[in-house]
């Protein structure tokens, strides 16, 4: 029963939770389109976080600008956070998750003050590019392919969403960068590639290298 239980993606799922019931929420008292009310609800501002408004790295790693936008997050979570948690393991998995997304918050603000251009930014997107930055690292510790995912694929799909950001003009592309970097940096650190040791009672064991 353990066991089954530890292959669920219950993290994934809960981040899920969260963060569309935040959305709506948000949506009953408020309009998540609205820059004014994120930015009173939580979201990363940089003249607030230069008064000391720190949290709101946190914060706004949960907060979405309307109905579009929380749905492209939660769908490529839903999709891509299974394979994560699985191979990472839960509570590893989720720092990952938080890190990845404070960091993507933090690397976004920085970019904002050496621009000298602020911006309401709010969005798990940092947090979904730790994820692939993380299965990018995965991918390589196994040789260029991992369950259904390849070192090709993954590739191409971080170009094409870092592209598509920067033709909008309207997407957070150095939070995502900065939420990639540090999930792939923090794979690095938390996932050992598992392999097989003879085992003498004949059971399927593993240790990590």
């Amino acid at each position: 029963m353990y066991q089954a239980d530890k292959k669920k993606p219950v993290v994934t799922i809960s981040l899920v939770i969260i963060n569309s019931m935040v959305f709506l929420v948000m949506e009953m008292i408020g309009d998540t389109e609205d820059t004014a009310f994120m930015m009173e609800m939580g979201a990363s501002w940089p003249p607030y976080i230069l008064d000391g408004q720190c949290w709101r790295f946190f914060t706004s790693t949960f907060m979405h600008f309307g109905f579009e936008h929380i749905m492209n997050n939660m769908l490529v979570l839903a999709c891509a956070g299974p394979i994560l948690e699985k191979a990472m393991g839960h509570i590893k998995y989720l720092i990952l998750y938080i890190v990845a997304g404070v960091g993507g918050s933090a690397f976004s603000f920085l970019q904002m003050l050496y621009s000298d251009k602020y911006a309401v930014a709010a969005g798990a997107s940092g947090a979904i590019f730790g994820i692939i930055g993380a299965l990018l690292w995965i991918v390589i510790r196994h040789k260029g392919r991992y369950e259904t995912l390849t070192g090709k694929g993954l590739l191409f799909m971080i170009v094409i969403s870092l592209y598509y950001g920067i033709s909008s003009g309207e997407v957070d592309n150095w939070g995502h960068i900065g939420g990639l970097v540090m999930g792939f940096l923090m794979s690095v650190i938390f996932y050992q590639k598992p392999r097989k040791t003879v085992d003498f009672n004949d059971e399927n064991t593993y240790t990590y290298e």
